[in-house]
């Protein structure tokens, strides 16, 4: 039995949610979070709380029971407190700004490098080495987080790049100079 899968999920006050034809709908303050589901599982809604019940006893259902309870709680969480990744720029030279809906960022690189908003996902920069990705949908959040990092990777000699605020870099030792036999 899945021991993720078999959690209930609380409803939060001010959070609405309906189950109709495979599809989960959460309402709340921050968005509107649609997700589809399989047939191997169904949701159900009683006492403001969410279980998400297998139909049968195969391998398939177990697993699905865990990941569906699991991306209906990140749409219960996103759609009341939302999703954060924080990046940080390091590098000599590198800084970006918000101008509109874009960030401008530069980056090293012959001209500046422009990213837009996407709908459901903010970007602030609160200062000039710090980007801030938020929205109510997690995995939404996280490959718009990855798509800016990947538009500078992070250079392991002197750790320049893109990288995310609590990430550990190890730096490789550079040559040793006059080094004798």
């Amino acid at each position: 039995m899945s021991r993720i899968g078999k959690l209930p999920i609380s409803i939060p006050a001010g959070v609405s949610v309906e189950v109709k034809d495979n599809v989960v709908t959460v309402k709340g303050a921050k968005d509107t979070l649609i997700q589809d589901f399989s047939k191997n599982v169904s949701v159900e809604v009683k006492d403001n709380e969410i279980y998400v019940v297998r139909l049968d006893e195969t391998t398939d259902s177990n697993a699905k029971q865990g990941l569906y309870r699991q991306l209906i709680h990140n749409m219960v969480t996103g759609v009341k407190e939302g999703f954060k990744k924080a990046l940080a720029v390091k590098g000599v030279g590198y800084k970006l700004s918000k101008q509109g809906n874009k960030l401008v960022m530069n980056l090293g690189l012959s001209h500046p490098v422009e990213f837009s908003e996407v709908p459901g996902i903010t970007l602030e920069a609160p200062d000039n080495n710090t980007i801030i990705v938020s929205g109510a949908d997690k995995q939404l959040v996280g490959a718009i987080a990855a798509k800016i990092k990947a538009l500078r990777p992070i250079e392991p000699y002197h750790g320049y790049g893109i990288r995310y605020a609590n990430e550990t870099v190890i730096l490789k030792p550079g040559k040793s100079a006059g080094k004798k036999k």
